[in-house]
């Protein structure tokens, strides 16, 4: 038979700030992602520090500019070729999202600006690029 005790182990009032915070509405169309007190180490939707395994992550606004780290052309449960990229962000952290532009025109080192935060359909940031790329021999 199951008891409830009276000293049972709650959470911390700090516990899981970075992720489960409520996000502010002048941030909405931000990316927001958290950094450890204890290491400096930027993360994107943690609950612990991957460097330090820390749990105290502050949430701070990203500024919206990146670098394309990687991009792959999918075709699968999409009418239309779409991309999926891995962009690095200037605070250090890395996130999954969509580049706007022909899928093929994507490559490693385009400079991107964030466009919106979450896209509607599937919930990944967007990103714009911010130089047209200039690839005569591609």
């Amino acid at each position: 038979m199951y008891h409830h005790s009276a000293n049972a182990t709650q959470p911390a009032a700090g516990a899981a700030a970075g992720v489960l915070d409520p996000v502010s509405a002048d941030s909405r169309d931000a990316i927001v992602f958290q950094r450890c007190t204890w290491c400096g180490t930027a993360t994107y939707h943690r609950l612990l520090c991957p460097v330090c395994q820390g749990s105290e992550l502050r949430t701070e606004r990203s500024e919206g500019v990146g670098t394309v780290r990687h991009s792959t052309v999918l075709h699968r449960n999409t009418p239309a070729a779409r991309n999926s990229s891995l962009i690095e962000m200037a605070e250090g952290f890395v996130v999954r999202g969509r580049v706007m532009g022909p899928p093929v025109g994507i490559h490693s080192g385009d400079r991107v600006r964030l466009s919106t935060a979450k896209d509607p359909v599937r919930g990944e940031p967007v990103f714009q690029l911010i130089d047209e790329p200039l690839r005569a021999w591609t």
